[in-house]
């Protein structure tokens, strides 16, 4: 699945260039072996609990089909900034989505958590008051996409185990974010009800299922990587407490957490490349899946390779000394961790004409153009070219994986338990899939070798924007229907 390396090369470059290629390269029998162990993974995950694939239930038990219809309010805590948001679900697979942002300051990141949710109550209210407050009676239902590490016990609840992202408020760890927001939202008497909490990668699947009207898979390439599939619920083994809507149900939800996949390396195809990025992050072993496929790590990944060709003693016997790389010189920006980012690799893959990477290189990176040979600027294209590759062959595995683990298809192409009589739609969301060029074909290509090309191309990969407003409201639709017959 590699790019052809640049052939004018001097033997020596072309020696070291087809080593690193080699511990690139994804053979049709390697990317099955990681496709099988990933099925192995989903089911013990669905078996236990503390597994590195944590496979969480969502106690989400169906996808919208596009016919619902409601107005919810939504809203979003995932960074610097709490998106509020109003979504009216219009039927015949529409909506529209009124928002607006706040702020969250460092103060209210790392204070008392009830500063932290009371603010968000009031931003909430504020919103609403813009919008024209619902009649005195009237009380709007809301879900909330809450971006860090819950334990899930139903559909409306949900423990966190641990702040991220630079949040660490007191008092919230252990407790369920979605009381912590109803007392606030009551504090403030803001007439609003938080019903639902979900995850992003859940919006997502729930977005497309939405405007599709289906939705097996809904899954995120971008600054990180995740997925969520629809599961039936006789397979979650470790779900021992069911309430009165699960148990009605025959399906749920599944968050995945495939960024965690292959923590202990069994299977996953790392290099001395990802090693070096792993041992200087802030969780050295962990999230290995990610840290391969992921627009977060791939410009380092690059740039640790491109370093380690600036950093090779010159070709032997060659004089004037040749160097593989810049003539041997790099620049403080280019030395620095996470210098080279992913964007740059996506405008390179963009135009890899010799002129516009000399251009990126010398602007971006503040090399001369006295170091940079055409050459130099064909090996830089064709590194960045490899580990995009490689994240998209590796995307490839964990949507294989979810349609074996579906019964839609065995590793290989033999059919499944299932029968498949219509399209499957894959719903995704991410800077990667939707800006990288070439990434889905990448991912497709892989698909093709794992399962074959009759199931490939039933797969429909299609964007699903704004699943953490959209998704969160469906979530509050579902749960007000629980509610409704219970």
């Amino acid at each position: 699945m590699a790019p052809i390396p640049p052939t004018d090369a001097p033997q020596p470059i072309k020696d070291v260039l087809d080593s690193i290629e080699k511990q690139f390269e994804l053979s049709d029998e390697r990317l099955k072996q990681i496709t099988a162990h990933f099925v192995t993974m989903y089911r013990r995950g669905l078996q236990h609990g503390h597994e590195p694939m944590a496979m969480i239930p969502t106690y989400v038990t169906g996808v919208p089909d596009g016919s619902e219809t409601g107005t919810f309010m939504a809203v979003d805590l995932g960074g610097t900034n709490f998106r509020v948001c109003e979504v009216q679900l219009l039927g015949d697979h529409k909506f529209s989505l009124k928002q607006k942002k706040f702020k969250v300051t460092e103060e209210l990141k790392t204070g008392p958590a009830v500063d932290l949710f009371d603010y968000m109550a009031s931003c909430i209210g504020d919103f609403m008051k813009e919008l024209g407050n619902p009649p005195e009676d009237e009380c709007l239902h809301l879900g909330m996409t809450f971006s860090f590490p819950v334990e899930q016990t139903a559909l409306g609840a949900g423990r966190l185990l641990t702040w991220t992202k630079g949040f660490s408020a007191t008092g919230a760890i252990g407790n369920d974010v979605v009381q912590l927001l109803q007392d606030s939202l009551d504090k403030k008497r803001v007439a609003a009800k938080c019903v639902a909490l979900v995850n992003d990668t859940v919006g997502t699947l729930l977005t497309r299922g939405y405007l599709t009207g289906s939705c097996f898979l809904g899954a995120i390439f971008g600054t990180g990587t995740n997925g969520a599939y629809v599961e039936d619920l006789s397979s979650i083994t470790k779900l021992k407490k069911l309430d009165a809507a699960t148990r009605k149900a025959d399906k749920m939800i599944i968050n995945t957490e495939w960024g965690a996949f292959d923590n202990a390396r069994h299977v996953l195809p790392i290099t001395r490349w990802d090693n070096a990025l792993d041992r200087i992050s802030i969780n050295p072993r962990y999230q290995a899946f990610e840290k391969l496929i992921s627009g977060m790590y791939l410009g380092e990944i690059a740039r640790n390779i491109l370093i380690y060709l600036i950093d090779l003693p010159p070709i032997p016997g060659s004089n004037p000394p040749q160097h593989y790389l810049f003539r041997g010189h790099s620049t403080k920006k280019f030395n620095t961790q996470y210098g080279f980012d992913t964007e740059l690799m996506s405008r390179i893959k963009n135009d890899s004409s010799p002129e516009a990477v000399r251009e990126l290189l010398v602007n971006e990176m503040g090399f001369t153009d006295y170091q940079i040979s055409d050459l130099d600027t064909q090996i830089v294209a064709w590194i960045c070219d490899l580990v995009a590759n490689r994240s998209a062959a590796l995307s490839g595995c964990a949507v294989a994986a979810t349609l074996v683990q579906c019964g839609y298809c065995e590793v290989g192409g033999g059919p499944g338990s299932k029968e498949v009589d219509s399209a499957l739609e894959l719903g995704v969301d991410g800077s990667l899939v939707e800006f990288y060029p070439g990434f889905e074909e990448a991912l497709r290509k892989s698909l093709r070798a794992i399962v074959g090309e009759k199931m490939e191309q039933l797969v429909k990969v299609g964007m699903a924007k704004d699943g953490s407003g959209v998704g969160a409201a469906l979530c509050a639709l579902v749960a007000t229907k629980n509610e409704q017959h219970s």
